[in-house]
């Protein structure tokens, strides 16, 4: 079958997120053979999707797997399957999925790049957790717990240097987060075209970092939202990789947008 690797949240090879996607003819195998491909494809999410009858909620059901395990709910990645079906021409406007955190839809905007729309995460404010400020070598000045089907811990630095020089232990962020940690701060100079900077951390699910987490955006979304006073911002994520997120706060509901390009077109040989 047919598979692709296609970079999201940028509209440049080679930078942005890499995701791969997969779309099937029927039903998904099963799990053990999607972890295994996930893990063979070896990047932070690979997307299996296959086509819905028609006359129901959703189009597509989709489901994520980085290289260890199944995760609830991805940005990039769905973002990167969007892209493929628009691509390949299997579909127009509005793209609707089926997802285990619900329906998630997706639709492609005039400039090029697609707009989906995600569930708003929720954020509790906790008490940071000294091994975790130990793990990251920062000093924190907040940190809030997101919804269930996102499982981060939002991590608020000082600036966008503290955030950008992070060296974090992994294997003791490992055993203090349910899915990962986002470190965030307010950008140094937004000019530059971005509102907030963060990086994402989830080695609970076998990603030491990843570089543009769509999904955790829409946590900074009402986060970042709250302490400037907008609906509309831009985030900037990633260390050696980045790419931008351009979010809208609508209530119970964050839209993200983001570009993507296909960078590998290839044949998966091994059948399930």
């Amino acid at each position: 079958m047919r598979i692709r690797i296609v970079d999201a949240f940028t509209d440049r090879p080679f930078h942005g997120n890499p995701a791969g996607v997969l779309l099937l003819d029927g039903p998904f195998p099963p799990d053990a053979w999607l972890q295994r491909v996930a893990a063979e494809v070896n990047l932070s999410e690979t997307a299996f999707a296959h086509p819905l009858p028609p006359g129901g909620d959703a189009d597509w059901a989709l489901r994520w797997f980085t290289p260890a395990a199944e995760v609830d709910m991805c940005g990039h990645a769905t973002l990167a399957t969007a892209h493929v079906l628009a691509s390949d021409g299997l579909a127009e406007g509005l793209i609707r999925f089926a997802a285990r955190c619900g329906v998630l839809t997706a639709r492609a905007t005039g400039d090029g790049s697609i707009t989906m729309d995600f569930p708003t995460s929720s954020l509790t404010p906790v008490d940071p957790d000294p091994e975790v400020g130990r793990a990251l070598g920062a000093e924190i000045k907040s940190v809030h717990d997101t919804s269930a089907h996102i499982g981060d811990l939002v991590v608020e630095l000082a600036d966008e240097r503290a955030v950008r020089e992070l060296t974090p232990d992994h294997a003791v962020l490992r055993a203090h987060s349910r899915r990962g940690v986002i470190v965030t701060a307010a950008a140094k100079d937004p000019a530059r075209g971005y509102d907030f900077v963060s990086r994402g951390f989830f080695p609970a699910v076998g990603i030491d970092e990843d570089p543009v987490t769509g999904s955790a955006h829409t946590a900074l979304a009402p986060f970042w939202g709250a302490r400037l006073g907008r609906t509309e911002m831009t985030g900037l994520q990633g260390g050696a990789r980045t790419g931008l997120v351009r979010v809208t706060l609508a209530g119970e509901r964050t839209l993200l947008t983001g570009h993507a390009v296909t960078v590998l077109d290839g044949e998966l040989l091994t059948a399930p």
